[in-house]
């Protein structure tokens, strides 16, 4: 139940206990004084027939030892007390008034239906301004939430921008209330966090770029020794280190935002392949976009298995084939070098699923999604976070879906849903491309 739905039953509930309330109460205020006045009433012209009769005056208004007298009424005169008293057991109501005269007992009675009928019809009065007053308290109740609902969830939603990477985003305050509070803190809350990221983008921005000259005299240099076993490993350090700063460059130039697609007409299977191909190619190391490990465990690396292609159905997209091709190399990378054998790509009608059956996804990927430089690889070796930072990003580019689960039956599972990009075949032939279920197409 929302919070708009609880304030609005918490303000029409109060409505209500409120109308009854004031109704119970006029009710019996509006009884008791009746009651009170045709009480004295009665008892007033009982005392005048008393004297009447102490002075010998026969007026025939009051009742001599009457059988029907009430019984409490009645003990309450033979204990020589006066008294009034309303007697509702029959059909007609009736108010008694009577007292004692020597040896017998003087008493009036007059018919009670009139303040009866008063009564109810205030009671009729009190239920439809009752009514009434509850379905305005609950459309009061309704707008009041309503309207602290829509602030709410502005916040909610800013806040949520903020998260996905919107760091411009504010909320316009209004009032001067909590909720206006709120909106100061979350407001202070995204400048502050801005200036933060952007301190850190900078930085992280400006190490890979100073670091790219030295880093590219560093390649040509150890290209140049003479070849030995130590040239070879000087070599491919330095080609580690310069992936690795490539790799920081393009996470800053994805985190300014500043990236658009350069859209094409290709089949999805043809860039599955080539993405393939170029993972294979890398092997399982961290020059394949410095991937990041799938989690703890003891998963064996896989990077002398291979990779199984299994086409369900293929398909047009209308995509940049760059961007599809990296966001595929580091997933596959990834599986290679924290998963284990078999690796599957599967096409099934825009969306691309990279399987392996290592031991699955780390539960803080899952909850909170790719993080730079956040550690947690198997026996395959730690990772930095990049490969899969880079391609969230390169899916929030490309405007696709990128998705991490780890499937009941072990391994992880990385899924880029690219059925928006899907486009009417050209002709007829691509997606209608189907082979039989567990059976690759190809592979690498």
């Amino acid at each position: 139940m929302g919070l708009r739905a609880k304030i609005g039953i918490a303000i029409s509930a109060t409505a209500a206990v409120v109308v009854v309330l004031v109704g119970v109460l006029v009710h019996h205020h509006t009884v008791n004084a009746q009651l009170d006045l045709a009480g004295h009433s009665l008892d007033g012209r009982l005392q005048t027939t008393a004297q009447d009769r102490a002075a010998g005056i026969v007026t025939g208004r009051g009742l001599v030892n009457p059988r029907d007298l009430p019984r409490p009424l009645k003990a309450l005169v033979e204990r020589g007390r006066r008294g009034v008293y309303l007697e509702l057991s029959g059909r007609t109501p009736y108010l008694w008034a009577a007292t004692r005269m020597g040896p017998d007992i003087v008493a009036l009675k007059r018919p009670y239906d009139r303040e009866q009928r008063t009564v109810a019809a205030l009671d009729r009065m009190l239920w439809v301004a009752g009514a009434a007053g509850t379905g305005l308290g609950c459309v009061v109740g309704l707008l009041v939430a309503h309207r602290l609902g829509r602030r709410l969830t502005a916040s909610a939603a800013t806040a949520q921008r903020i998260a996905e990477g919107d760091l411009g985003a504010r909320l316009p305050r209004t009032g001067n209330d909590e909720i206006a509070q709120l909106t100061s803190a979350v407001n202070t809350m995204a400048e502050a966090l801005a200036g933060r990221l952007r301190a850190e983008r900078d930085v992280t921005a400006n190490i890979a770029h100073e670091l790219r000259t030295p880093v590219a005299g560093l390649v040509t240099a150890a290209g140049l020794l003479p070849p030995s076993r130590p040239a070879e490993m000087v070599q491919e350090r330095a080609e580690r280190v310069r992936g690795l700063m490539e790799d920081v460059l393009e996470v800053a130039r994805l985190d300014a935002r500043s990236e658009e697609a350069d859209r094409e007409v290709r089949p999805l299977g043809e860039l599955v392949r080539r993405a393939v191909a170029a993972a294979a190619g890398q092997g399982a190391g961290p020059g394949g976009g410095t991937p990041a490990g799938t989690g703890p465990g003891t998963g064996r690396a896989a990077a002398d298995g291979a990779i199984k292609v299994r086409m369900v159905a293929d398909g047009l997209v209308e995509t940049d084939p760059r961007r599809v091709e990296r966001i595929l190399v580091n997933l596959i990378s990834n599986a290679r070098r924290h998963g284990a054998a078999p690796v599957t790509v599967e096409v099934d009608g825009g969306v691309i699923r990279v399987r392996d059956s290592g031991p699955g996804f780390p539960e803080a990927l899952l909850t909170h999604g790719p993080q730079r430089f956040r550690t947690g690889g198997g026996r395959g070796g730690t990772g930095l976070g990049l490969g899969l930072t880079i391609a969230a990003g390169q899916a929030r580019v490309l405007g696709a879906g990128l998705g991490f689960t780890n499937p009941p039956g072990g391994g992880a599972e990385a899924a880029v849903d690219l059925r928006g990009a899907l486009c009417p075949e050209a002709d007829g032939e691509v997606r209608g491309a189907k082979t039989p279920a567990g059976e690759p197409r190809g592979g690498a």
